[in-house]
């Protein structure tokens, strides 16, 4: 019952994206892509037509490429001198993952962190309206935040990313009440989306760039974790329409990303237990009870499940930046299915941890 209660109140007060003024201020754009021939031109596009960005430039680094990522990004960026693509070719240190090692690297080749401006990260899988820095650099400046997260819409395709990829926006949505989250400075209330991010350079600076996150599986999450430690403010905000993404294409792919990070994302495997098994209790015992049981049981067990698909759907119309609708309330109906299908990839997540074989693009994850 709680989750819709505060699903409802989230989609009253969560922050937006809103195109407004022009940015007068630098932004530095960095976009890591490692095997993204198939994407980079795209968003390569969507960059190039930014608006309200006078002094934009963008910083693309290809992590050790082999289908000529690097060679697709130029031709995307047709000699726009904002535009700079750069090589890595050594492949992250020992003990980094390959994203943090390409943020990091990025600077380098610019002579050091930023001390001043805006830093903008950016996924390859990530589509961006033409208002969305603009929109995003001005919630940061005018939140007064270090951090701001515009969570994309998440798109879907397969059956097991539709059943998956609601989760990503759901779990914080109907749990975290994020008024409340944005004046606290804990570490644990963070939300983060690392395929959008948006942060003050100053700040990203002063906490060590993405070395500080270096080996973290949720980079996303411990940099806005290193942030609120220093005493900032970090926020998540509604980013639909201006961005969408669509994480993975096709179910090998969302098992693979999924497996690589989930071990990571509740501080420890018993942690991770406990939410599994708060999920089971909350979101497969109601509606168990609603088929098969009688009296009061019956009763409690519906109200429960009518309160998942309700959570489900204010989380899934709010996520794309409407109302929610009847295909969304359908989608919901399914969520006991989607709540077993994260306790698998939990269980794999957690298995290929303690193995030492997660993996991501080639690499062994550290």
């Amino acid at each position: 019952m709680a989750g819709a209660v505060v699903a409802a109140v989230n989609r009253a007060t969560l922050p937006r994206l809103t195109p407004g003024a022009q940015v007068a201020e630098s932004v530095a754009v960095v976009v890591p892509a490692r095997n993204e021939a198939r994407r980079i031109a795209d968003v390569v596009g969507d960059l190039r037509a930014q608006r309200g960005v006078p002094r934009l430039t963008v910083h693309i680094v290809d992590d050790a490429s082999t289908d000529g990522t690097g060679e697709v990004a130029r031709d995307a960026a047709g000699g726009d001198s904002r535009f700079t693509v750069v090589r890595s070719e050594d492949g992250p240190p020992a003990g980094w993952t390959g994203k943090a090692a390409a943020c990091s690297f990025a600077f380098r080749e610019r002579g050091g962190l930023p001390s001043d401006g805006v830093v903008v990260f950016v996924d390859a899988d990530v589509r961006l309206g033409p208002d969305a820095i603009a929109s995003a650099v001005n919630l940061l400046r005018h939140s007064g935040a270090a951090l701001v997260s515009p969570w994309p819409r998440q798109v879907a395709g397969s059956l097991l990313e539709r059943l998956v990829q609601p989760l990503l926006f759901w779990s914080w949505f109907s749990s975290l009440p994020v008024a409340v989250s944005h004046r606290s400075s804990r570490p644990s209330m963070v939300v983060a989306c690392g395929q959008f991010l948006v942060v003050d350079g100053q700040a990203y600076a002063e906490a060590g760039g993405h070395a500080a996150v270096a080996g973290s599986a949720t980079d996303d999450l411990d940099l806005a974790r290193v942030l609120r430690r220093a005493g900032a403010r970090t926020m998540v905000a509604a980013a639909a329409p201006h961005v969408s993404c669509r994480m993975y294409t096709g179910d090998a792919a969302l098992v693979r990303g999924y497996t690589r990070w989930l071990w990571s994302a509740f501080g420890s495997p018993l942690g991770a237990g406990v939410v599994v098994a708060v999920y089971t209790l909350g979101y497969l015992v109601p509606p168990v009870a609603a088929i098969t049981g009688s009296g009061r049981l019956r009763v409690w067990g519906l109200a429960g499940a009518a309160a998942a698909v309700t959570s489900r759907a204010v989380a899934a119309g709010t996520e794309r930046g409407g109302r929610p609708t009847t295909g969304d309330v359908a989608s919901a109906i399914a969520h006991p299915a989607s709540v077993v299908v994260f306790a698998a990839l939990t269980a794999m997540s957690l298995r290929l941890r303690r193995s030492g074989g997660a993996r991501w693009k080639g690499r062994v994850l550290p």
